[in-house]
């Protein structure tokens, strides 16, 4: 019997539409565009496997690490940042890795970050050109854009299993170029934006099932030289409904560097 979730899609629209973050300078306070909810059907790859990062842009590996707590005082980032790099170094041959942002989420409503319900990528073209400056500077981005880089997301599940709100991606060959949107992203003292996705009854929706903290989601969201962006979101499902633990994960973004 196949699996079946509710995600937020975009919607297109005549205007660019927008997220306001931390709207009226309330951390964690979001005031989103329209979404189309839409019951999506999934396919486990814990049971159905066939996917791969180089295939399909998006991988799930078992990988302990030595750190179990991601709390505020950061003393476990040095450590948690070499894992990651040695991780993407031999799982995707990059020669440099930077490890450059780490967000916790935590499924509580007076969480200051939770999982993101509304189905997406990071970085259009331009976002991540103007990133990969913002990490390098102009003259290191200018060589760097002369060979081949990408950003890359790990998620990773912490403390316990993933039993509500997994992540789920749409694998890119059954996403058309028009599906694509731009939304601006709306801050206090800034402005950004990302791609949204809107429905479309080709996509493949994609997800491990019970993720444990030994193991990650590898997801690319921008490659200079074509790789496919994975759009990805939290799935609102329930895996066992006798389970009541809180689905929290970290999820950093890291910029490599290939040889090629």
């Amino acid at each position: 019997m196949p699996r079946t979730a509710t995600v937020n899609y975009h919607v297109h629209a005549s205007e660019r539409q927008a997220y306001q973050i931390d709207a009226g300078g309330v951390v964690g306070k979001i005031i989103s565009p329209e979404h189309n909810v839409t019951e999506v059907e999934l396919t486990d790859v814990r049971m159905d496997g066939g996917v791969s990062f180089e295939n399909d842009s998006v991988g799930f590996l078992t990988a302990p690490s030595t750190v179990s707590a991601f709390d505020q005082s950061r003393t476990w980032q040095d450590a948690y940042d070499l894992e990651l790099a040695t991780l993407l170094k031999r799982e995707v041959g990059a020669t440099e890795v930077i490890i450059f942002d780490h967000t916790v989420r935590i499924d509580d409503p007076d969480a200051t970050r939770k999982p993101a319900r509304n189905v997406h990528s990071d970085y259009s073209p331009e976002g991540a050109h103007g990133r990969l400056i913002d990490i390098l500077g102009e003259a290191k981005a200018a060589e760097w854009s002369g060979g081949h880089y990408g950003f890359i997301n790990v998620w990773r599940p912490v403390e316990h299993p993933i039993n509500s709100a997994p992540l789920g991606f749409v694998r890119p060959s059954s996403v058309a170029n028009e599906d694509w949107l731009l939304l601006d992203l709306i801050y206090p003292d800034r402005r950004g934006h990302i791609m949204g996705l809107v429905g479309n009854p080709n996509h493949e929706w994609l997800y491990q099932s019970r993720m444990t903290p030994d193991e990650v989601a590898m997801f690319n969201i921008y490659d200079n030289r074509g790789k496919a962006s994975v759009a990805h979101s939290a799935l609102d499902m329930i895996e066992d409904s006798t389970i009541t633990t809180v689905r929290q994960s970290i999820e950093s973004r890291t910029l490599v560097r290939y040889g090629d």
